[in-house]
């Protein structure tokens, strides 16, 4: 048995999301294996150095220096470009090790393989020796990520990022222009599991996660995913590194609950997201009227774990009781699963919120849930805004004098007076002090964002930023990621609007708004038969939503396939006699036809019914020249009220 002792470079490679390929396609996980093989072997050997073992789909090699080391890691994630679907986490650290017949030891090699867990899908993270040795290489970058605490290593250790210059130094799962850099306190709080025979209790397993997230995010101290973003793993085999690098977060919780009748039984577990170490789990068998006390507990125990000092009122916060009422709770929980669905579930869930309340009439949360019900079914066309002013306004006021430190609230009633009211002073002070109680409920940054900056303003430079934090908060919401691409879409920049499009059907394939958008860039960018065939789609997943038809039909109108346009109106106009088409839109489409007398008419309903698409009509990319062109056009725009300096 020869040992050798000396300092090398020690480079581990893994390729990220594997575990869940595995669990999807065995064949094409094995086939993405071979690829890496092919990849790594070559270049190790260019760049001098030696390939030690391959651990799973991870591979072990040392070099001589670091500036072979990196340089190697710099040719393997430009090759993974050439790969479909290969994509490497690398950690680089130079230290003293063990070199063994064909193996090598020694804290050396332990540094690189933390680093390797740690960095990001498509990132290189070395430690500060290795930084010290490249950093003043003209051909590589690097950039402080912050000092970490590694497993069995003692002290503390700073990390670099490290990449070709030349390259995108911002990489991310999602959008190239954002990295993920975990934070040591930050949590993700997937949806529990439904153990219980019946199906409909999905909702109450849900419920809990969700509850105990709401919790969490009143902890100034703690990062906290966003529960859109969370729910996107619900039904998949969790690979926790690949939930860690997607949500940016170092920790996540998972649970499961059995409801039999009044009895539970809940289970939760805190594992670290880069390696599945489990920090804390509790199994809890309780009555249904502990509900309540166990989120309590299961939310107490994680800052305990976390190390996270309560400070003030935070122990009030985070175990403040919204209903006593476990019949309400359970109605409040169905509600917002249903209102999450969109489409007509959105009245369901109207149904269930007014039940909730009339069980518990100071229940605030049902309140606010009824009001974003309300609010969100004039926006759908489902009822005349008209005709939900008074009880959506009266709904999200009632839920601010039951609980004035409820961020959801006054979000809630930023929304009516935007969208339904068009009361922009107000609309903009609810909005800010949403953010300020609950600067993490990514929801009120987005519409802040799109609404207020962009459509009311016209500053859609600050309205993207500021629909940046709703994606930061939840990076896998699909609604965020469409009321982005709808901003810069309104704004005219239809390549950017059409990336962030796809991102969310990527996320949600059946996610509406992404869709339509998507379909409309398509037209506005001349790709005609691309948007009648996302348009088409959309208006068969929908069952034909009048929003759906309106956009085909202006499809259809710019490829110059009038006959079909024609089909489309007719429809709608007999649709009219028997259900709620809102104005606006239909307004746009007489106006395509080349109408104006129809449109102006149909624009005139809207604004008496107060449609809620109104509120994008004066920066509208959608509008025909010759409405633009208008007097009456300048008239209706006028009277809407919009500032006077929107550009």
């Amino acid at each position: 048995m020869i040992q050798t002792r000396q300092l090398a470079a020690i480079m581990f490679t893994d390729i990220a999301g594997y575990t869940a390929l595995m669990g999807s396609d065995e064949r094409k996980a094995f086939e993405l294996l071979n690829q890496n093989r092919r990849l790594h072997k070559p270049l190790i050997e260019t760049y001098g150095g030696k390939w030690i073992k391959e651990m799973g789909d991870g591979v072990l090699a040392s070099f001589p220096t670091v500036t072979d080391a990196v340089a190697c890691a710099c040719a393997l994630v430009q090759g993974c470009g050439k790969v479909e679907g290969l994509c490497l986490r690398i950690g680089i650290h130079l230290g003293e090790v063990v070199f063994e017949n064909e193996d090598v030891f020694g804290d050396g090699v332990n540094i690189a393989s933390r680093l390797q867990a740690l960095a990001p899908a498509g990132g290189i993270w070395v430690s500060e020796a290795v930084h010290q040795n490249v950093a003043n290489k003209k051909d590589i970058v690097t950039r402080l990520v912050g000092e970490e605490t590694l497993k069995n290593v003692k002290e503390p250790v700073r990390v670099y990022e490290v990449y070709p210059k030349g390259s995108d130094s911002k990489t991310s799962m999602l959008n190239k222009n954002q990295t993920t850099i975990v934070q040591a306190k930050s949590i993700a709080v997937l949806p529990f599991v439904n153990m219980s025979n019946d199906p409909e209790q999905e909702y109450f397993s849900d419920g809990i996660a969700e509850e105990i997230t709401s919790s969490l995010t009143h902890l100034e101290d703690l990062k906290v995913a966003g529960r859109t973003s969370s729910s996107q793993f619900k039904g998949t085999k969790v690979d926790l590194r690949e939930v860690g690098e997607k949500l940016g977060v170092a920790t996540v919780l998972e649970g499961s609950v059995r409801k039999q009748g009044d009895r539970l039984r809940i289970t939760a577990q805190l594992n670290s997201a880069a390696d599945g170490f489990h920090l804390w789990s509790e199994k809890y068998d309780r009555n249904m009227d502990d509900i309540f006390a166990i989120q309590d507990e299961i939310a107490l125990a994680i800052t305990e774990q976390l190390k996270i000092t309560l400070l003030g009122n935070d122990r009030e916060k985070l175990t403040k009781p919204t209903t006593r009422s476990t019949e309400a709770y359970e109605l409040y929980l169905k509600g917002r699963f249903h209102i999450n669905r969109r489409g007509g579930s959105i009245m369901t869930g109207q149904h269930l919120f007014k039940q909730a309340i009339a069980l518990d009439p100071n229940y605030a949360l049902a309140y606010a849930g009824y009001a974003d019900a309300l609010t969100l079914s004039a926006g759908y066309g489902f009822q005349r805004g008209r005709e939900v002013m008074k009880e959506a306004k009266l709904a999200a006021q009632k839920a601010i004098t039951l609980d004035d430190t409820l961020g959801e609230a006054y979000g809630a009633l930023g929304f009516y007076y935007i969208g339904l009211e068009w009361n922009w002073t107000l609309a903009e002070r609810n909005y800010l002090k949403s953010i300020e109680l609950n600067p993490k409920y990514a929801q009120t940054h987005s519409l802040y964002g799109m609404l207020y900056l962009g459509f009311v303003q016209g500053k859609f430079d600050e309205a993207v930023e500021r629909i940046h934090i709703a994606l930061k908060l939840e990076p896998l919401s699909a609604i965020d990621h469409a009321d982005m691409a709808w901003t810069l879409y309104v704004a005219g920049k239809f390549e950017e609007a059409l990336t962030y499009a796809k991102t969310g059907v990527d996320l949600d394939a059946n996610s509406f708004l992404s869709l339509r958008i998507a379909g409309l860039c398509y037209m506005q960018l001349r790709h005609h038969d691309e948007a009648i065939k996302t348009l088409k789609h959309l208006v068969k997943m929908s069952k034909r939503h009048q929003h759906a038809i309106n956009s085909l039909l202006w499809a259809y109108c710019s490829k110059g396939d009038i006959d079909e346009a024609v089909n489309l109106m007719h429809e709608l106009e007999k649709r009219a006699k028997t259900e709620y088409i809102a104005g606006t839109y239909t307004g746009l489409s007489a106006a395509y036809l080349g109408d104006l007398d129809a449109a102006f008419t149909y624009l005139e309903r809207a604004y008496f019914e107060h449609d809620a698409n109104l509120l994008n009509i004066r920066h509208s990319q959608d509008v025909p020249v010759l409405l633009q062109k208008e007097k009456r056009f300048q008239n209706l725009i006028d009277r809407i009220g919009f500032p006077k300096s929107a550009v």
